[in-house]
């Protein structure tokens, strides 16, 4: 019998997740799913690591599964095909731990309500991250529970990295820089030894770009900066988020256009980054494929803006050995990828078009003075070791 975690990724309307079991020392994945639909109608599907269906079900159109709901099925799917293993805990995403919370934590009633003070601070994410956490603890109370935090990793920056310009009171209040992709950062800085052994001692950029897109500055595997900050509004244009903006023109559309901080809030997250300026889609795939010029202008300026933040954060580290690309943009694009590059080949960048459109782990020439490396991240690998590591560790101080 072999101890086995289980990942857990809730978003508004889905709940992913990863069944990963022990084998020696290791983790190893052996389904991976999702419950999605959770307010409309719910579709459930799990698939083994080689792609096949593992157990697949639908309700009906309507059906208002929930959070809840969609955990239940999940423990009960869990229950079944655990029969010769025994599941010790579940490992939970959640994007803010705030300045309290800077590593793993075992989440129980106490911690949960302290989790909900930071719901403000990512409220695309936080309520929904905490809600499958909350429906455990009532149906097994019993099984442990531990948070992740993408807000973990950066708490390494120096203090002036994570400050604001503002009153020193609101500093102490917690209003600075926390940072997030955190869990995606790690998992990279744990691969580097391996990939790229010069890029994980050195001086690297790692640019995290999907529908969320930030970038972090990492020497020696430590993050020195990066483009979020307070929410994970800031930085990068990205699906739907505005990325960075002048806080004025929030006055503007409040003041002058009457909006109200709700209106403002979905525009911003909901309606904006590639989405609002494309007047298209949301998806870097659909835009590459229009010809429409909104879609290419949506592009340039997701390309413009990286290319400024790699040279932003290359001034925080004080030079630049290594950049790495990845999630699903990152590491899907050549496109995206070359024109990056080629906006960032004044600081040493040269890439090999042949190993880019091949999506090939390292995309720069031999003679590039920085080179460049695609590497595919798994959050939930990242999550399933601090899970097995907090409870291992939980056992043995009780011993």
């Amino acid at each position: 019998m072999a101890n086995a975690v289980v990942v857990l990724n809730a978003g508004s309307s889905s709940i992913k997740f990863s069944l990963f079991v022990e084998q020696g020392k290791t983790l190893e994945p052996r389904i991976r799913g999702q419950v999605e639909g959770l307010y409309t109608g719910a579709r459930f599907v799990a698939k083994a690591v080689d792609g096949e269906v593992k157990a697949e079900t639908s309700w009906p159109a309507g059906v208002k599964m929930g959070h809840a709901g969609a955990l239940d099925h999940l423990i009960e799917y869990l229950r079944s095909e655990l029969k010769r293993d025994r599941l010790i805990g579940i490992g939970h995403r959640v994007v803010h731990g705030g300045s309290v919370y800077t590593q793993p934590v075992r989440v129980d009633s106490e911690v949960l309500k302290a989790l909900e003070i930071f719901v403000p601070l990512a409220p695309l994410h936080q309520p929904h991250n905490l809600a499958p956490i909350r429906r455990a603890l009532e149906r097994v109370p019993e099984l442990p529970q531990v948070a992740c935090f993408d807000t973990s990793f950066h708490r390494t920056q120096p203090e002036v990295a994570q400050l604001f310009a503002l009153p020193f009171d609101l500093w102490k209040a917690g209003v600075k820089r926390y940072g997030f992709h955190g869990l995606s950062y790690q998992f990279i800085a744990s691969e580097l030894p391996e990939v790229a052994p010069a890029a994980a001692m050195g001086k690297t950029i790692v640019l995290h770009l999907g529908n969320g897109a930030s970038m972090c500055a990492m020497e020696a595997g430590r993050s020195i900066a990066s483009t979020m900050g307070f929410t994970a509004v800031e930085g990068l244009p990205m699906g739907t988020r505005c990325g960075s903006l002048d806080p004025g023109v929030i006055l503007y559309l409040i003041d002058q256009l009457g909006m109200t901080t709700r209106e403002v809030e979905k525009l911003i997250y909901n309606r904006s980054g590639l989405l609002g300026v494309s007047g298209i889609s949301s998806d870097m795939r659909t835009l590459l494929a229009s010809d429409d010029p909104q879609a290419g202008m949506a592009i340039d300026l997701f390309v413009y803006r990286a290319g400024r933040e790699i040279g932003s954060l290359t001034a925080a580290l004080g030079g630049l050995d290594a950049v790495v690309f990845t999630a699903g943009i990152g590491q899907n694009s050549p496109i995206v990828r070359s024109r990056i590059c080629h906006s960032a080949a004044w600081l040493g960048l040269e890439i090999d078009e042949t190993a880019n459109n091949a999506n090939r782990t390292c995309i720069s020439t031999p003679s590039s003075p920085v080179s460049v490396w695609v590497i595919p991240t798994d959050e939930e690998i990242i999550i399933a070791r601090h899970t097995r590591q907090l409870i291992q560790s939980s056992k043995e101080m009780k011993k």
